[in-house]
């Protein structure tokens, strides 16, 4: 049975890494957002990675292991390693996310919305520790909590031992306390 485990692809690779492994049959996941920048004075979009160097593959521990150790064309890819915990060898194991935690990431950020932030700790102020669901607008279903993030109320992700992903703003009117869903 499969789980999330969470990749690091050096030299912004992450691209490669996906269409190498989704080739091969494995499911990727690789967070994005749209940023708009200049070029030659005129203004263009462009998708880059939310989470810089880290790709999320839904894969087997056997296969994991195949494809950071044993696979030529994924030299550049190795581990994310959980640095909170320890194994009996005393090293710190592949960071794997859940499969609950890793559908609230995949729904907080799969339609690439520009406002969309990874966030330091710091600089999140939540306003209650309740967890919310988005009910309405381009993040509906969105779990997380509601933080005030560079002056805006935004509905924030967590996913543990990497960060938070914040939303775009969110209107009062778009939020219910998740026991009242």
């Amino acid at each position: 049975m499969g789980q999330w485990y969470v990749f690091r692809a050096s030299y912004g690779r992450v691209d490669m890494a996906s269409d190498y492994l989704v080739e091969n049959g494995t499911y990727t996941y690789v967070a994005k957002k749209y940023v708009e920048r200049y070029v030659k004075g005129k203004r263009k979009r462009f998708l880059i990675p939310l989470i810089p160097n880290l790709l999320f593959v839904y894969t087997t521990e056997a296969q994991a292991k195949t494809f950071v150790n044993e696979t030529p064309a994924l030299s550049y890819l190795s581990f994310y390693y959980n640095h909170f915990v320890t194994d009996e060898e005393q090293r710190n194991p592949p960071l794997v996310i859940a499969d609950a935690e890793m559908q609230r990431f995949v729904l907080a950020t799969s339609n690439r919305n520009k406002h969309l932030l990874f966030v330091d700790s710091s600089r999140c102020h939540y306003k209650t520790g309740e967890q919310v669901v988005v009910i309405d607008g381009p993040f509906r279903g969105v779990e997380g909590k509601v933080a005030r993030i560079a002056g805006q109320q935004r509905v924030v992700v967590s996913l543990p031992s990497i960060g938070l992903i914040s939303t775009a703003y969110i209107p009062t009117a778009f939020i219910r306390k998740a026991d009242d869903v």
